[in-house]
């Protein structure tokens, strides 16, 4: 047995690890009014480990994040000057542009209609029937779409002379 001059004394309020790790509720506890304890050496050297192991935990992390906000900034530089090019082809292209207000109020009315049809699909999503029926009407005209466009060589020719013409006519080329 450890003699009285050997063991140490903790105070409640310091072995609890909401404390230790800064995470829970901090509490005011008027240290004065509370009894110490005193703790076998085992218990004390545990808490130590455990502090311990704690306190390493942390410092680890904080490397990690260190090393994180390194490699951003790092990759932010490194893409300065692509975005730099990006910007004056945006520019010289608006300087084109003969009528700025009609592709202005149509880039609004493209960001207005995106807003609104998520805001749309969410709220259809929510309901709980509807997106297992609009997954199984899915699934089934893409079937559809598979047997009647890409089982048999004539069809797949003829869907892939389609696409060729669909092409040709929005680019333009003859």
């Amino acid at each position: 047995m450890a003699s009285a001059t050997s063991t140490s004394t903790l105070p409640l309020s310091s072995s609890s690890p909401a404390i230790i790790d800064g995470k829970g509720p901090r509490h005011q506890l008027p240290t004065a009014s509370l009894p110490t304890i005193p703790l076998p050496p085992t218990v004390l050297q545990s808490a130590q480990t455990l502090t311990a192991s704690k306190n390493a935990s942390h410092c680890r992390k904080i490397a990690r994040n260190v090393v994180a906000m390194a490699t951003r900034e790092a990759t932010a530089e490194v893409a300065a000057p692509e975005l730099s090019e990006l910007v004056k082809t945006i520019q010289e292209a608006w300087d084109k542009l003969e009528d700025k207000y009609a592709v202005t109020s149509l880039a609004a009315v493209g960001a207005l209609g995106l807003w609104g049809s998520t805001g749309m699909i969410s709220a259809i999503d929510r309901i709980p029937l509807i997106p297992g029926v609009l997954e199984l009407v899915g699934i089934g005209y893409s079937g559809w779409f598979a047997y009647k466009n890409l089982v048999f060589k004539p069809d797949r020719e003829a869907l892939i002379k389609k696409i060729k013409d669909t092409y040709k006519e929005i680019i333009g080329s003859s």
